[in-house]
């Protein structure tokens, strides 16, 4: 897919790291050329009339790749989790997922950082850099072993390599649905303490301290480990951390009639732990939202909660969920596509994310106010396991561009 012309679009509310600027974006040969600069002789010229004009969105740690679903929410790129059948952990495989998305769609496989994420022998990282992979993951699931752990942080550290860490202590997590506390106790769900969280990351961040590594936690979710967190970065660890709309949005009180759509991993927090998650993305502490998309059939879903498989669809709605922090003065429009777009990028050593001359023209054009309700059941992803169903909001992407062709939705 290759841009045939050059275009500008005009009479958009440009989206900045210095806020929203009037002006103009020209594309050319796929990139972004000039920012706020007039109009060309032969240009194609394309009027926005007032809307916003970001980046497309990057979404860090999907499980599943939904092209229609991706397009609708604005996202450009996505980083694929290797917890597929089978899981990303030779080369072959990560060669043949990183070019799966193209034209106009790319996806950047993450290696597994075991064979089989089974959290005993690492994987062959330098081979899969080299195939592809932007970056290694840990899965689903947390390595128990510390020495493993440790010898995965200095290899990826020697390949300048990120890793993306889940963050639950699996001997305290075991088979649990929820978190331990009154709701939980009060439906008889197996639960595990909300402290699983903060243990994992004070052992993981040592590790990393220790390798000189840099290390992302795809998910925090608790006041005590966004506080870890925010420590290691005072003391200048390499550590960045992200979060799921679900767990700014919701609180285990989602869960009190068994919908399994509210059925996440991690699991739904307390609201105070939520509060916390709102106050560590306003203060900067959170570096990334994601979708976390991973969309769940019936045949995972229509099950007892104890019994559903964790997860939901969320390609659809991180742009309109995100957005609700602005209207609600949380953040404002330039920290959000620092969250959504900007840092996932950076931290895939990837250049786009940004309205900025030389970056890839992944451009989104953006109605901010446009209302829509979510409904699971029109939803484009291959299954609409949303916690959000039927929830009104605003904010939807009118035209997409990737690598300045326009993608027709």
């Amino acid at each position: 897919m290759k841009q045939l012309r050059p275009c500008t679009i005009v009479g958009g509310k440009l989206v900045t790291s210095g806020g929203l600027v009037d002006g103009c974006v020209r594309l050319v040969d796929g990139r972004i050329d000039t920012v706020g600069a007039e109009v060309r002789d032969g240009d194609e010229v394309i009027d926005v009339d007032g809307k916003l004009v970001g980046p497309g969105l990057v979404d860090l740690g999907v499980f599943a790749v939904d092209k229609p679903a991706f397009h609708f929410g604005g996202i450009t790129r996505a980083a694929l989790m290797p917890d597929q059948s089978p899981a990303l952990d030779l080369p072959s495989r990560v060669s043949y997922i990183s070019k799966s998305g193209k034209p106009d769609f790319w996806v950047h496989p993450l290696a597994a950082a075991t064979r089989g994420l089974e959290g005993r022998e690492i994987a062959e990282l330098a081979l899969m850099r080299e195939a592809g992979a932007r970056g290694v993951a840990t899965g689903r699931q947390w390595i128990a072993d510390s020495g493993v752990m440790l010898r995965l942080l200095q290899y990826a550290a020697m390949l300048d390599m990120v890793v993306i860490a889940h963050a639950e202590d699996a001997a305290l997590v075991g088979q649990a649905v929820a978190t331990a506390g009154e709701f939980a106790t009060r439906r008889g769900l197996p639960s595990a303490p909300a402290q699983a969280e903060a243990i994992a990351l004070m052992r993981d961040v040592a590790l990393a301290e220790m390798a000189g590594a840099r290390i992302h936690f795809r998910q925090v979710t608790t006041r005590a480990g966004l506080d870890i967190i925010r420590h290691a970065k005072a003391r200048g660890v390499g550590v960045t951390c992200g979060v799921t709309p679900a767990h700014f949005m919701l609180s285990d009180l989602a869960t009190v009639d068994f919908r399994t759509f509210s059925r996440l991993s991690p699991p739904l927090r307390s609201e105070d732990d939520r509060q916390a998650v709102r106050e560590a993305i306003a203060d900067g502490t959170v570096d990334v939202i994601a979708s976390g998309h991973d969309p769940r059939g019936p045949e995972d879903k229509r099950l007892p909660f104890s019994d559903a498989e964790p997860g939901m669809a969320g390609a659809e709605t991180l742009l309109a969920m995100t957005l609700s922090l602005v209207r609600d003065e949380v953040i404002d429009m330039s920290r959000t596509f620092e969250l959504v777009a900007a840092k996932p990028a950076e931290i895939l050593g990837v250049e786009a994310g940004r309205v900025s001359e030389g970056f890839e023209a992944d451009i989104a054009v953006i109605d901010p106010d446009k209302p829509w309700v979510i409904q699971s059941a029109r939803m484009e992803a291959t299954a609409g396991n949303t916690p959000f169903d039927g929830q009104p909001t605003q904010g939807r992407v009118t035209s997409l561009y990737k690598g300045g062709v326009r993608i027709d939705s």
